[in-house]
């Protein structure tokens, strides 16, 4: 009995010494507390282990990368270690941009943890303890920097295997997640005198799923660390402008490169890229990848064969009789009637265009950037193209605006030919939703440099036959006088749009299901209803006026009430291209397999999320990991948030998340998740996976 006190007075004792030996005694100063800290309670002889110099940095305070930028001196840690041991070199995560004045210093604000690994000899003994005396020094900065010094001391016990602390594995397990990984990408770069490029290119990389991306320099004195970097991003490929630094250029430039997707997570990944001559720039395209010279020249295109349409050949027509009822003046003269229209085609454009960038502008955070995996937007734009057609098919007409661009084109002077231009462009919107939403579709793609750009090429091309008309008046003779083949081209044109009406009534089954179709339907026979009534209220005259339009109203608000009823349906498809073994998530599935006895892992992603593309092929989808999952009886659920499925939504507000990637592993039977970093390596998964094995093989499997 006597003996049984001893042992428990004993473990007592040691159980707090042990719950501290995974770390030292903290170093204190007003601006740091740091300390050395393991990962591993024990060591097994010859079992690497990794180490961790953890700095809790103090508000407006921060320490260094390796490459401290403009100004600093990085962290060092120098070990003496028992015969036999060897430490490895401290790693550095990704670093952050830190602006100082003129300057901007690359390091780290808050807590910060640099991983060493350390490997002890192969002759230790069980029962020995193995210590680690190093000698740390780092630089710490605000207004004024303060070199700060200590020496620790860590002893941790010898087992015959390791065993991690709980404590600190956490802490490990975030900043593996912040290093840099090995780039993906191909990569090149050059300069050229002092301007230079860094071009990625690869999978994984458009204008849909890169948001931001910089370059952190591995050497100093390569670029000018506070020069602007243009991102330029293209389908397949990225590029950011350099500024060369004074240094002397290396053979490759060397660095990390930390990319923001379009959900927010940010990742850093470790690349060199070999010089040479500058690579061209990455261009920026649309939704079909096409680069700005040639989205131009479809704009320009487009807005030439706008000049066709029925409702805007009339002014034109006009127009030229206009212009040929002034030969004999001064070609000047002509020629600037002839300006006049051109501008106010491209204005009126322009304006359209700053209106567009507006919406972007306001709606981004809220997913416009990806409007096309919006089933409520895929309706409308299905919808609207059925409205053009029933239009150019003569079901209804919109006769308004073109009186209206009459009365205004028969006004005289300059005003008159400006305001004409810009009428053409009023009444060729509606009769030309197609052309329009190519040009839309392009600029939304695009820096709204470039969306310029594309709209004034579109209203150049307008503009150009009335230019080319008034620079030679005598060509107006020549052109054809309206009558039936008008009317027949017109309805002829009407079935492309039923073609794109169609084509994206079948975008919205993949997005929404059966049930998402029958209600764009049910939408689009009120729409041609709608359409109907107009029809029937035009050719009854004043009397059925007001009842046909009544009922068109009434029937356009019945479709617009169809529109919130429509919710993006789970998509095995979406889900099958994640991981072909995977189930799609749903809370019920996760109940009724660890009730089974397997342990679950959640994958919730996107199409458009970039880190969770890079995720899934450095770390999930490794031999590995699916062996380490096979084995373990591992359950795989992957939730699509594609669309912005709300049950998704909820989950991840339940953990305290904005958007994805989100990761959880659910243990057999119960328990709460462990929710893994947002950046994954194999490793990471492989040590999450260690405890919820071991769990999984101890609960019973039900018969």
């Amino acid at each position: 009995m006597p003996r049984a006190w001893v042992v428990a007075l004993t473990a007592l004792l040691v159980l707090p010494a042990t719950a501290r030996s995974a770390e030292t005694e903290p170093f204190t100063s007003p601006q740091t507390t740091v300390t050395l800290v393991s990962e591993a309670a024990s060591i097994a002889p010859g079992e690497p282990f990794r180490l961790g110099l953890r700095q809790k940095i103090s508000p407006e305070w921060h320490t260094y990368w390796s490459n401290p930028g403009d100004a600093g001196e990085p962290p060092s840690l120098t070990f003496d270690l028992p015969a036999g041991a060897s430490a490895g070199e401290l790693q550095f995560p990704a670093p952050e941009r830190i602006e100082y004045g003129p300057l901007v210093n690359f390091g780290y604000e808050n807590e910060v943890v640099f991983p060493v690994t350390v490997t002890p000899p192969a002759d230790l003994q069980p029962g020995q303890s193995f210590t680690v005396r190093t000698d740390a020094f780092w630089l710490v900065c605000k207004d004024i920097c303060i070199p700060e010094e200590t020496s620790f001391t860590l002893a941790l016990p010898v087992e015959p295997t390791s065993r991690n602390d709980g404590a600190t594995a956490p802490l490990f397990a975030a900043a593996e997640a912040s290093l840099p990984r090995p780039s993906v990408w191909q990569a090149e770069a050059g300069f050229e005198g002092d301007q230079g490029v860094l071009r990625l290119s690869g999978e994984l990389l458009s204008p849909d799923t890169v948001a931001s991306a910089f370059f952190f320099p591995a050497e100093w004195g390569v670029i000018e660390n506070a020069a602007p970097q243009e991102l330029r991003v293209g389908q397949g490929e990225l590029s950011l402008g350099l500024v060369r630094a004074k240094g002397e250029l290396p053979e490759r430039l060397s660095g990390v490169i930390a990319v923001t997707d379009a959900a927010g997570s940010r990742s850093a990944y470790a690349l060199e890229a070999p010089l040479g001559p500058v690579p061209p720039t990455a261009s920026p395209a649309n939704a079909a990848g096409l680069p700005l010279w040639q989205a131009a020249l479809f704009a320009a295109l487009g807005g030439l064969l706008l000049n066709l349409m029925p409702c805007v050949f009339p002014i034109l027509a006009m127009k030229a009789v206009g212009i040929a009822a002034l030969a004999g003046r001064a070609d000047r003269t002509i020629r600037l009637h002839a300006l006049s229209y051109v501008a106010g085609v491209v204005l009126s454009f322009l304006a359209l265009a700053g209106v567009l960038l507006l919406l972007k502008g306001a709606g981004m955070a809220a997913g416009w950037g990806f409007q096309f995996t919006s089933p409520l937007f895929v309706a409308a734009m299905a919808w609207l193209m059925l409205a053009v057609g029933l239009n150019l098919s003569g079901v209804y007409a919109l006769g308004g605006p073109v009186s209206a661009g009459s009365s205004l084109a028969a006004k005289g002077g300059h005003a008159g030919s400006f305001f004409t231009g810009a009428l053409a462009v009023l009444v060729a919107t509606p009769c030309t939703a197609p052309f329009m939403a190519a040009a839309t579709g392009a600029a939304f793609a695009m820096p709204p440099a470039a969306t310029l750009t594309v709209f004034a090429a579109l209203g150049l091309g307008m503009g150009a036959p009335y230019a080319l008309l008034a620079f030679l008046p005598r060509l107006a003779r020549l052109l054809p006088r309206p009558g039936l083949w008008m009317e027949r081209l017109k309805q002829a044109l009407a079935f492309p749009m039923y073609g794109a009406a169609a084509w994206l009534l079948w975008v919205l089954t993949v997005q929404a299901g059966a049930d998402g179709l029958l209600l764009a339907l049910v939408g689009a026979l009120l729409v041609a209803f709608a359409a109907w009534a107009l029809g029937i209220t035009q050719a009854a005259g004043r009397h059925g006026a007001w009842a046909g339009r009544g009922a068109a109203a009434l029937a356009m608000l019945a479709a617009l009430a169809v529109l919130p009823q429509l919710r993006a349906a789970e998509t095995p498809r979406a889900v099958a291209a994640d991981a072909a073994a995977a189930e799609p998530w749903s809370e019920a599935r996760v109940t009724e397999l660890r009730s089974q006895g397997r342990p679950v892992f959640v994958n919730l992603t996107a199409a458009w999320c970039i880190t969770c593309k890079v995720n899934e092929r450095v770390a999930l989808e490794t031999a590995a990991t699916q062996e380490a999952f096979a084995a373990a009886g591992v359950a795989t659920l992957v939730g699509d948030w594609t669309n912005g499925d709300p049950a998704v939504g909820a989950l991840l507000q339940r953990h305290g998340r904005e958007g994805v990637p989100l990761y959880l592993l659910y243990p057999a039977g119960s328990g709460a998740p462990v929710v893994l970093p947002q950046i994954l390596t194999e490793s990471i998964v492989l040590q999450a996976l260690e405890p919820v094995a071991r769990t999984a093989a101890q609960v019973p499997t039900p018969s």
